[in-house]
């Protein structure tokens, strides 16, 4: 017998990606960025309780071009994680599995992630919180 040089089981290289293949993977990464984001969190928090110095240097980073962005990504992730998350308990409950209403539900998941998104930063900066 003659052993073929191919791979044992599907991988990324054989299918072409599809919205809840996309969304899957995605939720896994956002899940993640969640986590490393609570860290600046403690950060400021830690610089909070360690006092007015601490806490203007922990505001001068996270107010900064750069930190502005990630704390713009980050909103986008928690949306996006919760949207998906709500999606998922439809799904545990049994609901949604046809395709056409898992590529509606997927894209309705993109459009409100996106719009929280938007609100809460637009409204953060009409209030002057950001």
């Amino acid at each position: 017998m003659q052993t073929q040089n191919r791979p044992l089981s599907p991988h990324l290289q054989v299918y072409k990606p599809q919205l809840t293949s996309i969304m899957s993977i995605s939720h896994r990464a956002s899940g993640v960025a969640l986590s490393l984001g609570i860290l600046l969190l403690v950060y400021w928090l830690a610089a909070a309780a360690a006092g007015p110095d601490a806490f203007a240097r922990a505001q001068g980073i996270v107010g900064s071009f750069l930190g502005q962005v990630i704390l713009f990504l980050f909103s986008y992730a928690l949306f996006y994680h919760l949207c998906n998350g709500i999606r998922h308990l439809f799904w545990d409950a049994g609901k949604g599995f046809e395709l056409k209403t898992a590529y509606a539900s997927g894209y309705a998941v993109l459009a409100v992630s996106a719009a929280l998104t938007l609100l809460v930063w637009i409204i953060a900066f009409a209030t002057g919180g950001a």
